[in-house]
């Protein structure tokens, strides 16, 4: 039904839609069963905004939190398992995460405020799929899976094929993403994040550079992953600029020749943030970060 709500001398039009927090997974599959529509959410951080301004409409709202099962870090062997209602605060403190993915722990530390770290979810993040999601271009290079559970089924996809475009996942009806995958491995000596947005807090990253770095005992780059953010419709991944820098020590000149490869590749758009050109350029100078 249709709820009139004076405001200011205006009338406000806002569909009214049930609410379901469903405490276990057999109760989430039965309300999604009788809701084929329903949006489906965690801490809300992005998605209820976009339902406040009617980007999303669904005859109900069915929230995961409270659902034990789909939150907490489980280790299993060489693999980590992270639920898809893990808060970024969660993971930001968590020790083995700092431990085994600091590249992980501090792309989930810079995003929002420490209020949308403490309510924002790892599933979200990923679901919302936006260009400029921090935890993207690290679960990237960290080759990170994304469970996808149905009722009926279970499924695993790599995180670059989940996602295929801004707002756009492969998520199908009656399916939910319950947690993420990521392999541990001490291959990586460095592992770095680095952004740039408009002011230091609560910010948007203009261009943002995920990093791992496995390097020989002379400092001569065995390996290299990179994964840009926010300088495309996906995380950017460049292989052929991983491949011109393999072989070669990691110093300041080994980065600035890659760079001009780095800004004629990279496809970002003009915004109310930063130009395509500026996101260029940035893009480009964060790899300088990486020879410290």
């Amino acid at each position: 039904m249709l709820l009139s709500v004076p405001l200011r001398g205006f009338i406000v039009r806002k569909t009214v839609t049930e609410v379901f927090l469903p405490e276990t997974i057999d109760e989430l599959w039965r309300i999604l069963d009788r809701h084929k529509t329903a949006n489906v959410y965690a801490g809300g951080t992005d998605f209820l905004v976009k339902k406040l301004n009617m980007l999303h409409t669904s005859d109900a709202l069915v929230c995961l939190e409270r659902i034990g099962g789909l939150g907490g870090i489980r280790v299993q062997g060489s693999r980590v398992f992270i639920g898809a209602t893990t808060t970024h605060a969660q993971l930001h403190t968590h020790l083995e995460i700092q431990a085994a993915f600091p590249i992980l722990a501090k792309a989930v530390g810079v995003i929002g405020s420490p209020a949308i770290r403490n309510m924002g979810t790892i599933g979200g993040n990923i679901v919302t799929a936006s260009p400029a999601g921090d935890s993207l271009p690290a679960l990237h290079v960290l080759e990170a899976e994304v469970e996808i559970r149905s009722s009926e089924n279970t499924r695993r996809l790599p995180i670059a094929e989940f996602i295929r475009g801004p707002g756009q996942v492969d998520l199908r009806a009656g399916e939910i993403v319950s947690g993420v995958w990521l392999s541990m491995s001490g291959a990586f000596q460095i592992q770095s994040y680095e952004k740039v947005g408009l002011r230091n807090g609560l910010a948007c990253a203009v261009a943002s550079l995920a990093a791992l770095v496995k390097l020989s005992p002379k400092n001569i780059i065995q390996e290299i992953r990179l994964a840009w953010g926010s300088v495309g419709p996906r995380v950017v991944v460049l292989p052929h600029v991983q491949r011109s820098m393999e072989g070669r020590p990691l110093t300041v000149e080994t980065m600035r020749s890659a760079a001009p490869m780095v800004e004629q590749s990279v496809s970002p758009i003009d915004d109310l943030r930063a130009s395509a050109r500026y996101r260029r350029m940035v893009a480009a100078s964060l790899l300088l970060r990486l020879a410290g």
